[in-house]
């Protein structure tokens, strides 16, 4: 087995706190949700026939705004965005439950 370097070493120290690990899960659940967001809208597009400049005219935005939000890894738009290229698009955006939360579990509001 290859010996850890002192980064991994540090990130299974991290990953042995549960605070860390509940973080950690959070964390790749949303980042995972967004960019199934993302690839919804860019599948779309593509079964549209659309250029990534159709949608930004049709969603009165810049085309670069458009284009980096398809393109690059680190994105983060806002939901108006989200929601511009949605409806530019012929979608809707909706908020569905994703499981069942304990109660021990549920944020303080």
């Amino acid at each position: 087995m290859k010996p850890r370097t002192e980064a991994e070493e540090r990130f299974a120290r991290l990953r042995s706190q549960p605070e860390y690990e509940e973080a950690y899960h959070a964390a790749t659940r949303r980042i995972t949700m967004f960019d199934d967001v993302v690839s919804a809208l860019d599948a779309r597009r593509r079964e549209l026939g659309l250029t990534k400049a159709d949608v930004a005219n049709r969603a009165n935005m810049p085309p670069a705004a458009v284009r980096r939000l398809f393109s690059q890894q680190r994105k983060n738009p806002t939901l108006t965005t989200l929601v511009a290229i949605a409806d530019a698009l012929s979608l809707s955006v909706s908020v569905l439950p994703r499981k069942p939360i304990k109660p021990s579990a549920a944020p303080l509001i």
